[in-house]
């Protein structure tokens, strides 16, 4: 059984042959005193939750273990690991392909705090780990998400915390 569709963001802007690009990937959910551990991009404004694209020959856990550490300098508690639901997403990408992605969202607690080891792209936007508010972050994403490059990614962690606020996870 697989895990549980929280939402779809399926946008049919790309052309019905253009080849298939599919890069699932794996998100951490950190909640702490009514606050969400999220990365926040300092040149863009916008927030996002720490995780990325699942490598090849990786499994979803062992890339969220991966992407928390480089994107959020944190080291994930393997034993505190929660399912909490899939975002399937589809759009024309960046190329001109129809691209596909499954987004796994997991429940996470912090084991330890160490280093970002941040890719070029994401030292260039600031990458910062916050405790953010989830009313803030669904504010910023959803205001500077048309003037974004992905504004699809900014949409869906908006509405991932819209539904952890539903569900009773967060105020």
């Amino acid at each position: 059984m697989g895990m549980r569709e929280l939402f779809s963001l399926v946008q049919r802007d790309y052309e019905e042959d253009a080849p298939l690009f599919i890069r699932p990937s794996a998100r951490l959910i950190v909640i702490k005193d009514n606050r969400v551990l999220m990365v926040y991009s300092q040149r863009d404004d916008y927030y996002k939750f720490p995780g990325g694209g699942i490598e090849e020959g990786e499994d979803p856990l062992s890339a969220l273990f991966r992407e928390a550490e480089e994107e959020a300098g944190i080291k994930v508690d393997e034993t505190s690991i929660r399912e909490y639901g899939n975002v399937h997403r589809e759009e024309k990408g960046e190329h001109g392909d129809h691209f596909i992605q499954e987004n796994y969202y997991y429940f996470g607690e912090i084991a330890e705090r160490t280093q970002q080891h941040l890719d070029r792209y994401e030292a260039e936007e600031g990458f910062t780990p916050v405790w953010a508010d989830p009313q803030e972050v669904i504010e910023t994403n959803l205001k500077n998400a048309s003037g974004n490059k992905e504004p699809v990614m900014l949409i869906r962690e908006a509405k991932v915390l819209q539904l952890l606020i539903t569900e009773g996870y967060l105020k």
